[in-house]
């Protein structure tokens, strides 16, 4: 049976079949319909508002999906586009490794060595028997930059007191550094572990201050580019099978022309604990090579104590902040309760706080450089002065945005209120 249409000299019928989606006949004056379609069109006329809300979900997660994945590709093409474009740009040294090489030197990542906000560390093993360390990079951090940063500085150096770039891998978001295998690992399990604490005597805690004071300089004023690390620290120095140190990990570092005597930085970068203060305050001064000065510093005074600078959990609260009891301690020529050492040892002690305590004064200005402290270092020490107290009360109004990249641990990644109590702050 059919229907005539009339009435009308052309009908368009307009169904929404789904959300964006349409379907239009016409038809003449004197068409006939069927009434099966008739009733077709009717149900979606009425229902077809209903239909496409119940349909939506079924047409909407699988473009979001596809959005979703479109827009990470998107990214990681952009950011491999842009390592692309720097090692193009760049006569790179290091060898450069598949990333099907890299499974093989480290037997599919068997052996972890450590991880941290830039990734993984797994030992390797060269076909030459050499073994190596392979650092995994996180690419979510920076888009590409980390891995820029590190490859750009570590390619100028050429240094016993720095660690050696021997290759990398770059396929797509996969992305890795291979170093020279450090065996004694880093300078933080020998200084913070009660086990391994008394490993190293004064004579080696002393030549590693040197070694370390000796590879920064060389980052200062020893390369065609003067490259600021910005996050000098214990995790980062690493020791080789005779305990000779050498700086690490260049995912923050900066190159800078050696003309420059100030630079600039969008936001404080660092670890939490050995940032300089002119990084967070801006009333300080300006930016410089004293910022690693500054975390030296901090590091130094905890490889004389041995123990983190900040200790919540000390026996005596004077004793919380190490570098403000140790400074009262000598200042006031009382025993610094190292242990039973000798008068020699007692000298190299003494060198190293007087030395450190310079290196952390509250002004940039006042900041010895890197050659400077090897000079007081290596001197007579009763030709070093002590300098002031440097810890003070700073406004937190001044203070920026602290950015840290690697602040896996808890002590490493605490609020800013509480970096100004305990480093600068007199406790």
């Amino acid at each position: 049976m059919v229907k005539n249409i009339s009435g009308m000299s052309t009908l368009t019928i307009y169904n929404k079949l789904s959300e964006g989606f349409y379907l239009s006949w016409n038809y003449q004056q004197g068409d006939r319909l069927p009434l099966w379609l008739i009733d077709i069109i009717s149900v979606w006329s009425t229902y077809g508002i209903v239909g496409s809300i119940i349909l939506r979900p079924f047409f909407g997660i699988p473009c979001l999906l596809v959005l979703v994945i479109y827009k990470w590709r998107r990214r990681h093409l952009s950011m491999d586009d842009k390592i692309e474009e720097f090692l193009q740009n760049h006569n790179l040294a290091p060898i450069r490794y598949s990333f099907k090489e890299v499974k093989k030197m480290t037997k599919n990542f068997k052996d972890k060595l450590g991880e941290g906000g830039y990734g993984l560390v797994f030992k390797g093993k060269l076909c030459s028997g050499h073994h190596v360390a392979i650092k995994l990079l996180c690419t979510s951090k920076g888009k590409g930059q980390d891995f820029i940063n590190e490859v750009a500085s570590i390619e100028r150096i050429h240094h016993a007191n720095v660690t050696k770039l021997i290759g990398f891998c770059v396929e797509g978001s996969k992305q890795a550094l291979v170093y020279d295998f450090m065996s004694n690992g880093s300078l933080d399990k020998i200084i913070f572990s009660e086990e391994n604490r008394n490993t190293l005597g004064w004579k080696k805690l002393f030549d590693i201050v040197i070694g370390v004071a000796r590879g920064i300089d060389y980052l200062h004023q020893g390369c065609d580019m003067q490259i600021l690390h910005f996050d000098i620290k214990p995790h980062n120095i690493l020791l080789d099978e005779n305990f000779n140190p050498k700086v690490s990990d260049f995912g923050l570092a900066k190159l800078y022309s050696v003309d420059d005597n100030t630079v600039s930085l969008t936001a404080a970068r660092g670890t939490i604990g050995y940032i300089a203060p002119e990084l967070v305050y801006k009333n300080l001064g300006g930016i410089s090579y004293k910022a690693d000065v500054y975390s030296f510093g901090m590091l130094v005074l905890e490889m004389v104590g041995r123990r983190k600078n900040l200790n919540a959990f000390a026996g005596h609260t004077s004793q919380i902040y190490f570098p403000s009891w140790i400074y009262d301690r000598l200042d006031q020529g009382e025993d610094m309760e190292l242990g039973d050492i000798s008068d020699d040892e007692k000298v190299m002690i003494r060198k190293m706080i007087i030395t450190s305590f310079w290196c952390i004064q509250l002004l940039p200005s006042d900041h010895p450089s890197m050659n400077k402290v090897l000079k007081m270092l290596e001197s007579n020490v009763e030709l070093l002065e002590m300098p002031a107290k440097p810890f003070h009360q700073l406004p937190l109004e001044t203070s920026t945005e602290v950015h840290n990249c690697e602040n896996s641990n808890d002590e490493e990644s605490r609020s800013l209120d509480v970096v100004t109590i305990s480093s600068f702050n007199v406790v």
